[in-house]
């Protein structure tokens, strides 16, 4: 397929590696063709080097690859989503866009450093401007793009429409599918019949991450949202699908059916070029009381949908409302692939 953009993943082997693969399959722009692990997995068939979890079977095509060692190769395509552990992907990526790849990394390692884009296409599309400065920073022909961690999606896109409305403070609760943790994720023990109220880290992501998205991009530098934020993180038996409660506090004070109306009509540059991964309505707004809920809901436009509701007033910040979010398809491997088509669609992969 000689008009499709060759692409690479790093950490192949793994969940988020695996739900690449299949967001990968089919797509009319990218062909994947390059498969990174450890070394314990390279030189491996893919068949052989992974524990395939999914939901669909692994494809042919992939199962047969040859799985190369995680370093910057000629064989290596130029554009790489990274999948690794975040042990290991600080230094991997960075070699990697040393050597002139694009990385487009769902790891946390880089997400917070001020010349790297932390990127979710429908809100702050503008922010890949870091890269000139990237670039001239660290001498890198590559780069290096991350998406936010997963709760930190649902909630940003939960709090997009409302930026209008000018936001002076956020109060957050998660309810966090086990997927979230990996395969093979927590012992049963631990889960099951129990809500765990810690995902270490996760509290601290979230409110950091939310600040620099929502923040806007001048003079080839972010300016964080000036709102303080607080986060309650919590690991719930559900497979797939984050549920984020969310309360805020609004300067202007808009009725009920202007926020509701903020979010129906909420769009953004991705829609707009009717980039291939993006959903046609990037969120959903529902008014059943119960909804949304993961079971439901999570998989909404293959995944990529953010569903709202249970949008009503709170008696200490002003407003409460659900954001709900497929945590590894929205909040992972999706995610990536919407940014690697909004980098091709704004010129960046020339």
């Amino acid at each position: 397929m000689p008009n499709k953009i060759e692409v690479g993943v790093l950490g192949a082997t793994g969940m988020v590696g695996q739900q690449f693969i299949c967001q990968l399959q089919g797509h009319p722009l990218f062909e994947l063709t390059w498969l990174g692990a450890s070394e314990r997995s390279a030189g491996k068939t893919y068949a052989e080097a992974a524990r395939w979890v999914q939901d669909r079977p692994v494809p042919a095509s992939i199962a047969s690859q040859t799985v190369q060692a995680a370093v910057p190769s000629a064989t290596a395509p130029k554009l790489v989503f990274s999948a690794m552990d975040a042990s290991v992907a600080g230094e991997i990526e960075q070699a990697f866009a040393k050597a002139g790849h694009l990385v487009v990394s769902n790891s946390k390692n880089h997400r917070m450093l001020p010349d790297v884009p932390l990127l979710v296409p429908e809100i702050n599309p503008d922010h890949l401007g870091l890269i000139t400065a990237q670039r001239k920073n660290r001498g890198w022909s590559g780069a290096i793009v991350t998406n936010p961690n997963c709760s930190t999606i649902a909630l940003t896109m939960g709090l997009a429409p409302l930026m209008p409305f000018g936001i002076k403070r956020i109060l957050a609760t998660t309810l966090q599918a086990i997927s979230g943790a990996g395969y093979p994720g927590l012992p049963s023990m631990d889960i099951v019949a129990n809500v765990i109220p810690l995902i270490g880290g996760e509290e601290e992501k979230m409110e950091v991450e939310t600040h620099k998205i929502l923040g806007s991009f001048t003079g080839g530098a972010i300016q964080e949202l000036d709102a303080p934020m607080s986060a309650h993180c919590n690991r719930v038996q559900v497979v797939d699908g984050h549920t984020v409660c969310i309360s805020v506090d609004l300067a202007s004070k808009p009725s009920i059916d202007e926020i509701k109306a903020a979010f129906s009509s909420f769009s953004g540059l991705p829609q707009q070029k009717k980039l291939h991964t993006a959903p046609l309505h990037p969120i959903h707004l529902m008014e059943e009381p119960d909804r949304p809920q993961p079971r439901r809901d999570a998989m909404r436009e293959n995944g990529m949908a953010v569903s709202v509701g249970r949008i009503r007033k709170c008696s200490i910040l002003g407003y409460k409302f659900v954001s709900l979010g497929h945590n590894t398809i929205r909040g992972a491997a999706g995610a990536a692939v919407l940014n690697a088509e909004l980098l091709h669609s704004e010129g960046w992969l020339d």
